[in-house]
């Protein structure tokens, strides 16, 4: 299967080792990881991590998470602390990505982390991902697999929607389980800050995490991010006529993220009802209210970052 010369291959060994010998030639390509999928490419290869901004129009100074296949192949890259280490060893493989001192002589090209002295690390649990490492041996920087700025991916057909034509492959495994980014945690000096909300909140990783700065730390931390093309209107009970509305517990909606009220379902359902909202012909979007309770809190950054002024 082909749109506009980028290929979609079922999740396989074939398809595997195909994408591992375009990441060998300097292509990025794109996969899933258990949240969303993922812009993969090699992150000691400044060539390949340009392509990846390339492909998705993405500003130079938002750095990319770079994926490793376990703890021992983070600590070459990084530096661990007592605290950080102990993070690691509890949610990795999974939804936590670390932003940590970057270590001298680590290999990863500057662009990777935009110029900054810390680099964000996580350890995927998703096996596509897991064997995409295991088939390269290289640390691999992938962010999700969108056009900069417009809503992430949860599935193949999202990514074509915005990537079509500009990277040369898809690995296809079906919809993420996850469907929103990792948490993203900094540690600074045995203290851990939030840079961005996620599946894991601070009830689960057990530790009071400070507030991240005003300046651009990870991905995601830009003001405006996860956009749809149509303007956004949060906080809706009952939609303007010419409005589609996302619902959410009682307030129904054209289409709802969780007609149960669940906010698990609603984070795995987000970016995909965002994609079916910007697909129907009425010109702005809207989204019930979401509590801003346990994963309340990510999601709503997510549709606060979709609908800021661009």
């Amino acid at each position: 299967m082909t749109a506009q010369n980028t290929l979609v291959r079922p999740y396989g060994k074939a398809a595997i080792a195909e994408a591992a010998a375009l990441i060998a030639q300097g292509f990025p390509v794109a996969i899933p990881t258990e949240t969303v999928y993922g812009l993969a490419a090699d992150a000691t290869s400044g060539d390949a991590v340009a392509r990846i901004y390339e492909a998705k129009g993405r500003p130079s100074f938002n750095p990319l998470i770079v994926h490793v296949a376990d703890l021992a192949a983070a600590e070459r890259i990084a530096l661990f602390d007592d605290l950080a280490r102990s993070l690691a060893q509890r949610f990795w493989p999974g939804p936590l990505t670390l932003v940590l001192p970057l270590r001298e002589g680590a290999g990863i090209a500057p662009l990777v982390t935009a110029g900054l002295p810390t680099i964000a690390l996580r350890v995927p649990a998703h096996p596509a991902m897991r064997d995409l490492l295991v088939a390269t041996g290289k640390p691999l920087a992938a962010p999700s697999a969108n056009a900069s700025g417009r809503i992430s991916a949860t599935c193949a057909e999202h990514v074509l929607a915005t990537l079509a034509g500009r990277i040369p492959m898809i690995v296809d495994a079906g919809s993420t389980q996850v469907g929103l980014e990792s948490t993203i945690v900094a540690i600074t000096n045995g203290m851990a800050r939030l840079l961005r909300p996620g599946p894991l909140v601070e009830a689960d990783i057990g530790i009071s995490l400070g507030a991240g700065s005003d300046r651009i730390e990870a991905p995601g931390q830009m003001s405006s991010h996860y956009a749809p093309d149509k303007p956004l209107r949060l906080n809706v009970i009952e939609s303007e006529p010419d409005e589609w509305l996302i619902g959410f517990g009682p307030v129904k909606g054209h289409a709802s993220l969780s007609e149960k009220g669940d906010l698990i379902e609603a984070a795995a359902r987000l970016f995909d009802a965002l994609h079916e909202a910007e697909a129907q012909s009425l010109p702005r979007i809207a989204v019930a209210p979401i509590p801003e309770e346990g994963l309340g809190q990510a999601i709503n950054d997510r549709l606060k970052r979709a609908a800021a002024p661009r």
